[in-house]
């Protein structure tokens, strides 16, 4: 239950999930996954969360893995809650990770929140091109045909907000992945400068469903 997008010529699939597909290139996207992120409140003397969001996170991105079978995985920036939070991870989740970087060619693109390398394994960059697109964690005005993270955008339907893809003809914003992240509001004023006035908002949940991006 996707919603499909003519964008730059190819078609992409932004999936119900959050997740971005490229059949073209065989290319899986996500954004903000922070992982850790209950491991690294708990340790800084925050609120304590039950701690299964790695776990909850990674099983949803292992049926969109089945689901799609890709040969390229990129993470978008802030995969981890911080650079600490890898190491933390517990060995389940260590080994799922090891086992499905080994079946695809996986990138880390870093993030705000994990801005340095981490011991985890595949490729990590600053961003990443693949034409006719760039992946970055947070978008650059100045470019087109960009694929990025960072915002958490939301937008609300029926009363009820739901994490959503922006999207106009320059750039492609994901929603955050993780099951613990908060979210922007589509309509807050930094999101309202960055896209354009025909943006939509897809929306993710049972199914994705676009509308035009509140304002």
């Amino acid at each position: 239950m996707h919603h499909r997008l003519f964008f730059h010529g190819e078609t992409l699939h932004l999936m119900a999930s959050g997740a971005l597909y490229w059949p073209g290139r065989r290319l899986l996207v996500v954004a903000d996954l922070h992982l850790g992120k209950s491991e690294r409140l708990a340790r800084r003397g925050g609120a304590l969360l039950p701690p299964y969001e790695t776990q909850a996170t990674l099983a949803k991105l292992d049926r969109d893995l089945a689901a799609t079978d890709p040969a390229t995985v990129i993470c978008l920036g802030d995969s981890f809650d911080d650079p600490a939070a890898a190491a933390g991870l517990g060995e389940w989740s260590r080994l799922w990770l090891t086992r499905r970087m080994a079946e695809c060619d996986w990138i880390w693109i870093a993030g705000n929140h994990d801005p340095g390398p981490v011991e985890i394994g595949g490729s990590q960059r600053a961003a990443f091109r693949m034409a006719p697109f760039s992946f970055r964690h947070v978008a650059n005005p100045a470019e087109s045909a960009e694929i990025s993270g960072h915002y958490h955008p939301k937008a609300r339907l029926v009363g009820q907000a739901r994490p959503c893809f922006l999207a106009d003809a320059a750039r492609v914003i994901l929603p955050a992945y993780g099951v613990y992240t908060g979210g922007l509001a589509a309509h807050h004023a930094v999101l309202t400068a960055l896209m354009a006035p025909d943006a939509l908002a897809i929306l993710t949940g049972n199914r994705a469903l676009a509308i035009p991006m509140p304002r």
